[in-house]
């Protein structure tokens, strides 16, 4: 059911058609960045093409700013760059799948926090009501050169 994304997978067209489906609240992606995304990060995961998780490390090769403010401010993570499922998807578990064996996989790598923002603006309610379901915890919060706002937060493995 869950499998790793990779440059080989043949839903790879599919799920950045989803991501960009989504972009008001994960950011617009082209194939070639999705790809860099998938190949360069710590976990990255996927359901069909109903859902997929991309996850990176404090030694990403990343520069998103948002990725960059943890690593400024914790010198070990995991950071949810995105995680999405298709709205005829949800609530089949998908989430707590990805989000589960992330969890799993961060802790078998020696992490004991894993971090995300959620979009404060514009408003994010289902992802807030996700990541706190999950035990995420506010560690602060930004506002980005593209407009947005948003909410950090982090989950203690321990």
């Amino acid at each position: 059911m869950l499998v790793p994304l990779t440059l080989a997978t043949p839903a790879l067209d599919g799920l950045r058609a989803l991501n960009n489906a989504h972009a008001k609240e994960l950011s617009f992606t082209s194939e070639a960045h999705f790809a860099h995304l998938a190949a360069q990060a710590f976990f990255a995961r996927h359901i069909g093409e109903q859902a997929f998780i991309i996850a990176f490390d404090q030694d990403g090769n990343y520069d998103s700013e948002n990725f960059l403010w943890f690593r400024a401010r914790y010198p070990r993570f995991v950071y949810v760059d995105r995680v999405v499922t298709a709205a005829a998807a949800r609530g089949k578990g998908y989430g707590a799948a990805m989000y589960n064996a992330l969890f799993a996989a961060a802790r078998a790598a020696g992490h004991s926090l894993v971090t995300c923002e959620v979009n404060e603006d514009p408003p994010n309610p289902a992802s807030d009501a996700f990541h706190v379901k999950f035990g995420f915890a506010p560690v602060g919060s930004a506002p980005l050169a593209n407009g947005k706002k948003v909410r950090y937060f982090a989950r203690n493995l321990g």
